[in-house]
């Protein structure tokens, strides 16, 4: 089968780009702004570029792959990203001669796609927001937040100080920072799998429709951050969290308290005990909230009950 030709533009001003060629998967790199990528119901894929602040992107479609990034620092300049992702996005263009302000840029721009298609952000300063997305989602940031809405395939974050805040997303979460915060809100996803050195983690699970499907499999681990996890009343998981020095809160009465000064423990089985849910942090707080049956409002997570 004969590969579709690479096609390439340069966009410096606001432009809207129709790519009429199938898309699979996108990549971008975005250093500041905002990126936006939402999942289209039909029709061909989309870029709008509302603003360009700095060098124009440099937007490319070859076999199925649509990149959104800069010609300066190209997707595959994987050691360039590097420098960026360790806080020091300068050292990037050092080589150039270029300094500090080759990196002082910015764009707003947004990506409409098929549902199937993957995702992979690289971002520096900048927003995300990810929508109805089915295909595998990847972001990696230094700093600025992500939110995520209705994706229901496998996603991975990775921050150094960005928060994520993922919405009734249904698939695998994979999340780990150094500073940054997690929130999930009506999370059906029966796997979430996150650490963090100092970012507090907030979840809210919705899992009532998970008949026939897996065990639910949650493991959270902070040193410093707090944890809050609100489970659905009847919950179905065997318990394990601790923390070293922080205080705990527990809303359900299968599961035991232990510890009185220092180390602290909450253990137990709720339900059947077919799912996990461990949760460790070191100097910071646990709390386990019940959710009432058929809850519809989103969780109000209220830092007091920690």
């Amino acid at each position: 089968m004969e590969e579709s030709a690479q096609k390439t533009w340069s966009v410096a001003e606001p432009q809207k780009l129709t790519f009429e060629e199938p898309v699979a998967e996108v990549r971008v790199r975005m250093v500041g702004g905002t990126v936006n990528v939402v999942a289209a119901d039909e029709g061909p894929a989309r870029l709008e570029v509302a603003e360009v602040d700095g060098p124009p992107l440099y937007v490319v479609q070859e076999g199925g792959i649509l990149t959104v990034s800069y010609e300066d620092l190209p997707w595959n300049g994987s050691q360039g990203f590097k420098e960026w992702f360790e806080g020091k996005p300068w050292k990037a263009w050092s080589s150039s001669g270029t300094g500090r302000k080759a990196w002082e840029r910015s764009a707003t721009v947004t990506l409409t796609v098929p549902a199937a298609t993957r995702v992979q952000l690289a971002t520096v300063g900048a927003t995300a927001f990810v929508s109805g997305i089915g295909g595998a989602t990847d972001i990696h940031g230094v700093s600025g937040d992500a939110t995520l809405v209705g994706l229901s395939g496998k996603v991975k974050a990775k921050t150094v100080s960005g928060s994520v805040e993922a919405q009734s997303v249904t698939g695998e979460l994979g999340f780990h920072t150094v500073s940054g915060g997690l929130t999930v809100v009506d999370g059906a996803g029966g796997n979430v799998r996150a650490d963090s050195v100092s970012g507090d983690m907030l979840i809210d699970l919705a899992l009532e429709d998970r008949a026939g499907q897996s065990p639910v499999n949650i493991s959270l681990t902070s040193v410093s951050g707090q944890v809050a996890i609100r489970l659905p009343h009847p919950a179905d998981a065997r318990v394990e969290a601790s923390t070293a020095t922080g205080g705990v809160s527990n809303a359900f009465d299968d599961l035991r308290v232990s510890g009185q000064l220092g180390a602290k423990r909450i253990t137990g089985t709720l339900g059947a005990g077919t799912g996990t849910l461990r949760a460790t942090t070191v100097s910071g707080s646990i709390a386990l909230l019940r959710r009432p049956a058929a809850q519809a409002a989103p969780l109000a997570l209220d830092k007091k009950v920690l």
